[in-house]
């Protein structure tokens, strides 16, 4: 355990050992921490994201420095983020804190400049944003809103919505999410099992309808009525 403590030089073995260390405490600290913290990156999230950083980094580059006073340092902070995260859930001005209410920036077609500069949003990161959601003006949208993880959400006016089934009174089929049955010329027989079928079938489906094997597909895709879409290598 030479490697954990403060030393004038390391061998690569010990170097190795110290990285290895680092990683799996990291690996520890971030399950600790919740997977809320890797989907959106809150204000809360973002300063432990730094500070986390930040320690863990030195004791990995400089020998000289042990790695007891990091993790100990670490832990702490991990502590305190969980505590702040429980308080946000049972404090209405924690959570304001914490976690502020988004700010409108699109009000029925109008950008309202103001709150723009109050996001610190440039008008042309705006503009990006709009172009991703496919929306080509501004004026159809109804209303936008920064939240707190850095995201805009943007909700048209019903006149520019797409136009849906219900509306039309049109039948529609229940949502089914077609899994993956084969990935990389691989048979996925986890997903296969679940939807009641076995390789055999599926290797009889394969030759019957696409008159390929298994080894030839890189993508294969069957929905709960056992309906196949191939997606072969090119």
């Amino acid at each position: 355990m030479d490697f954990f403590m403060s030393q004038e030089s390391l061998t690569a073995v010990e170097w190795i050992f110290r990285a290895a260390l680092g990683f799996i405490f990291l690996l520890l600290i971030a399950k600790l921490m919740g997977q809320r913290s890797i989907s959106q990156l809150r204000f809360l999230d973002f300063v432990m994201a730094l500070l986390i950083g930040n320690i863990m980094a030195h004791p990995l580059s400089d020998e000289g420095l042990g790695m007891k006073g990091s993790m100990l340092t670490m832990g702490t902070l991990v502590f305190l983020y969980l505590v702040g995260v429980y308080l946000s859930l049972h404090s209405t001005f924690i959570r304001k804190v914490l976690d502020p209410s988004p700010i409108s920036i699109i009000n029925n077609g109008e950008i309202l400049y103001k709150n723009l500069k109050k996001a610190r949003i440039p008008l042309e990161s705006l503009l990006s944003e709009l172009r991703k959601q496919q929306i080509e003006e501004v004026h159809k949208v109804a209303i936008a809103l920064w939240e707190p993880g850095g995201e805009i959400s943007f909700f048209l006016k019903p006149q520019y919505q797409p136009v849906t089934h219900q509306e039309l009174s049109l039948p529609f089929k229940p949502f089914d999410l077609p899994a993956p049955v084969i990935e990389d010329g691989r048979i996925n027989l986890s997903e296969l099992q679940k939807l009641n079928q076995n390789e055999f079938w599926l290797h009889e489906q394969l030759k019957k309808s696409y008159n390929v094997t298994v080894h030839e597909v890189l993508l294969a895709t069957m929905d709960k009525q056992a309906q196949i879409r191939i997606y072969l290598y090119k």
